[in-house]
């Protein structure tokens, strides 16, 4: 026990954003939404821990961190793929962790909404219906240059999809390449 204590004393950053994750994991299973209360305050007090931790080069690293999270899921965002909250939690993430861990967490994220949409679509029984969805997606995303009127075609056909809250592939994917990197002892 007093190993455990002395890994979250020492790795505290990395253990508050595990448990971020995890709040920010369950809501989006229950609710299809990470809110704003929650993300918002995860980014500003990331920027104001380093800023006091490091100064200047802390803010610089943690806004460097944050937009790197964004910018990964931005795109999907933009063309509707994914919530606003998404974004804002994978930002926070940077701000808190930086640029270099939150690509690991992002490749270790994507990795484990890929499994987790194959697991969705078996159990579903529904292949061909989503074969020919992602067909039709990415015959879109060839042909549709304006990011507006995607994000409205992609509104339009959400309450026909099944869903993966994306925060819970990004809690899972983020905290076992923690545990992997050692980042949580």
């Amino acid at each position: 026990m007093a190993m455990l204590l002395d890994a979250i004393a020492e790795n505290w950053t990395v253990w508050f954003v595990t448990i971020v994750l995890i709040i920010a994991a369950v809501i989006d299973g229950a609710i299809l939404k990470v809110p704003n209360w929650l993300t918002f305050p995860f980014i500003v007090c990331g920027w104001i821990h380093w800023t006091m931790q490091d100064g200047f080069s802390g803010l610089g690293w943690s806004l460097m961190g944050t937009f790197v999270g964004m910018m990964l899921l931005l795109v999907l965002r933009n063309v509707g793929g994914m919530g606003a909250g998404d974004v804002k939690l994978l930002a926070g993430v940077g701000a808190w962790l930086g640029t270099v861990v939150t690509l690991y967490a992002f490749a270790a994220t994507a990795i484990t909404g890929g499994i987790m949409a194959v697991f969705m679509i078996w159990r579903s029984g529904q292949w061909e219906k989503h074969w020919a969805m992602a067909h039709k997606i990415l015959h879109e995303w060839k042909t549709v240059r304006s990011p507006e009127k995607l994000a409205k075609i992609a509104r339009e056909r959400k309450p026909n999809m099944y869903l993966l809250p994306y925060g819970i592939p990004m809690a899972i994917g983020s905290i076992v390449y923690f545990a992997f990197a050692g980042m949580l002892v």
